[in-house]
């Protein structure tokens, strides 16, 4: 399986998973995500680049995938989007490489399938 799939049909269980459990403030956690990156003062493409920048920063691979997939989703160039994992890997310093080199395997891979 390849691994954009295997991202997306993972989180997509556990996802369900979690909503099953009926838990008000997991819940209002998951409303208050989608929320965030709707269209607003500022447009999705610039929420998704602020998404993707700030979850290399911080170093969640799982967070670097799901806002790869929607820089895509939104139709943002692959120049566009190694701009800002560029000034994400200023900020976060050089512990974002081994995240970055992730990052960019994953990118690939959106653009394989």
């Amino acid at each position: 399986m390849d691994p954009v799939q295997q991202f997306n049909e993972y989180r997509s269980k556990m996802n369900d998973k979690i909503l099953a459990s009926d838990n008000l403030i997991i819940k209002r956690m998951y409303n208050l995500d989608t929320n965030a990156y709707a269209a607003g003062n500022l447009d999705v493409r610039t929420k998704e680049l602020i998404g993707l920048t700030c979850s290399l920063v911080l170093r969640c691979d799982d967070c670097v995938k799901y806002h790869l997939g929607k820089c895509k989703e939104a139709g943002l160039s692959a120049a566009e989007v190694y701009e800002a994992m560029g000034v994400a890997t200023l900020v976060g310093g050089t512990i974002v490489i081994p995240h970055l080199r992730r990052a960019y395997e994953y990118w690939d891979a959106l653009h394989q399938g």
